[in-house]
């Protein structure tokens, strides 16, 4: 066999498609693996470029490759498929990453650790609880709503409600009605245990991390957007500058140009959506509090409008500083303005 310098990997649960060729860009090699037959194959084979497209369990099988000596780069799916010719099946697929994973234009995603998807599943699990949370709580209202009793929203009304079904002592709920929602706050209260016990565990991680500590000296950034950034960024260098983070994580406006006229919309909401979301509501609250000292330097924020357009150009703002203490090792200085 001649000697492979670069394959294409097209991963899957059972059956991987293997596509590789040599150094003048012939094929020698097109064949397909099942799970168990990988390691052993790759083993075989001198250290090579492999390209892998960065989907479901992509990280697992890159660090599995960079241990047996091989240059593992992972890449977007959307920017794979421009190199499939004709068709879809896993041999094209395969001959796509192949061909993609050479291009010297390609834009890679770093790889990450085992410790870096582990603070990242806990703050999916987190979300996953929350948004059951408020599931419960709407059912909750809902119903007791159809007995005439609706509270102020907020925790302190759940509190209420959660007190008036327990409370056997009134007539305000039938008996029926209150056997059916007893259930519900048994859940709710369970998995609002579940939320505040990955709160401390994620907590408990971002004091031990010397990146998301510094992180959380911006204003704006707390534990937990400072845990998911430092966990989801696994290399600021990756980026030239702020604004490419920026426009990673999606908080640039969307161009339609042409003709030498520049046509700016609305942000073009690509990359990350978790980390987007606590960016924004963390400039909320920057805006929100602006008055106090602490945050003086943002005053200027809080009196444009409107307020939602602000908070987003200010959550790209922050994303600029983020980029700026990752690449540089430093810390925010309260001085300096946002």
């Amino acid at each position: 066999m001649e000697k492979i310098t670069t394959i294409g990997l097209d991963i899957a649960k059972h059956v991987f498609q293997v596509h590789g060729i040599n150094g003048a860009g012939a094929t020698v090699n097109r064949r397909k693996l099942r799970r168990d037959d990988v390691v052993g194959f790759f083993k075989a084979l001198p250290p090579c470029l492999i390209g892998i497209e960065a989907c479901a369990t992509g990280h697992h099988w890159a660090r599995v490759l960079m241990a047996l000596g091989h240059e593992v780069r992972l890449m977007p799916a959307s920017y794979v498929k421009p190199y499939v010719k004709r068709q879809k099946n896993d041999a094209t697929d395969a001959e796509a990453i192949c061909e993609a994973v050479t291009r010297p234009t390609m834009r890679f995603v770093p790889v990450k650790s085992e410790e870096q998807q582990g603070v990242l599943m806990r703050h999916r699990v987190r979300e996953l609880l929350i948004r059951q949370r408020t599931m419960l709580v709407n059912a909750l209202r809902g119903h007791l709503a159809e007995f005439g009793i609706v509270t102020r929203q907020g925790i302190a009304g759940v509190g209420m409600l959660i007190a008036l079904v327990d409370d056997d002592d009134h007539d305000l709920i039938p008996p029926l009605a209150r056997s059916a929602l007893l259930p519900l706050i048994g859940q709710l209260r369970e998995v609002h245990e579940k939320v505040r016990e990955l709160d401390r565990q994620i907590h408990a991680w971002h004091r031990s991390n010397e990146l998301s500590r510094r992180l959380e000296t911006i204003p704006g950034i707390g534990p937990i957007t400072a845990s998911a950034i430092a966990a989801t960024v696994t290399d600021a260098s990756f980026f030239k500058s702020g604004r490419q983070l920026a426009a990673w994580i999606g908080l640039v406006p969307r161009q339609n140009s042409s003709g030498g006229k520049d046509r700016l919309g609305r942000i073009s909401k690509q990359g990350d959506p978790y980390l987007r979301r606590l960016l924004v509501v963390g400039a909320h609250a920057v805006l929100r509090f602006s008055g106090k000292a602490k945050v003086a330097p943002t005053r200027w924020a809080a009196e444009l409008l409107p307020h939602n357009f602000v908070a987003v150009a200010l959550a790209n703002k922050m994303v600029r500083i983020v980029w700026a203490l990752m690449t540089t090792g430093r810390r925010f200085e309260a001085t300096a303005a946002l």
